[in-house]
């Protein structure tokens, strides 16, 4: 019903916060405090992925510390989701970018916030907007 009211699953977008305990990855809520039984596998990304377009994961081991990707999350996606996924948490340089690039299978974009420049990080806004120009053909 909820999907409906949305206008259908390709107005939704599905945002799930992970994180990881004893192997696997869980859903986590309350501010990432609270874990939920429900693991972020293939058969979740199945299930969740036939009511919506996309999704929005939250990487909750590495959000915000501009140390590195979590590059297990970022392939699981790759290879196991059946929709687009944006992924946050953890960037750290340009590199990221081709790295999410290369561990997603090139199904995985990446969304960088506080390792930008323009939020008082090291990463120039204006060297992601060149990557992405090239991606799409238009530069280089």
């Amino acid at each position: 019903a909820l999907v409906e009211a949305a206008g259908g699953r390709d107005r939704v977008v599905l945002d799930l916060s992970c994180r990881k305990r004893d192997g696997a990855y869980y859903v986590v809520t309350d501010r990432w405090q609270t874990f939920t039984d429900l693991a972020v596998d293939a058969a979740t990304l199945a299930d969740l992925g036939a009511s919506c377009c996309e999704f929005l994961v939250h990487g909750v081991d590495v959000e915000g510390t501009r140390c590195g990707i979590d590059d297990e999350l970022v392939t699981l996606l790759g290879r196991a989701s059946p929709v687009p996924v944006t992924y946050a948490g953890g960037a750290a340089s340009l590199d990221d970018l081709d790295r999410v690039k290369r561990l997603g299978a090139g199904r995985v974009d990446l969304t960088i916030g506080s390792a930008l420049d323009i939020f008082g990080g090291d990463v120039r806004y204006e060297d992601v907007l060149a990557w992405q120009k090239v991606e799409d053909g238009q530069g280089g």
